[in-house]
């Protein structure tokens, strides 16, 4: 019997400041990976956390 899908997704945060600054300190991009439920979080998810190539706290947005 074939289980269906979860209700819980593996979704990539990216780094919104190192994608659209072209002086950045170094080569690169801030990627992370969570898990949302799809079923309560149906929109974008944005959380802040700290990237490693701006050395700040920074908005991550989830990329497809």
């Amino acid at each position: 019997m074939a289980k269906n899908k979860g209700v819980r997704i593996i979704v990539t945060l990216e780094c919104t400041e190192c994608r659209t600054n072209a002086n950045k300190r170094s080569p690169g991009v801030s990627r992370y990976t969570t898990t949302k439920n799809r079923r309560n979080t149906t929109n974008r998810l944005e959380l802040k956390k700290f990237c490693t190539h701006c050395n700040t706290h920074t908005v991550h947005k989830e990329i497809k």
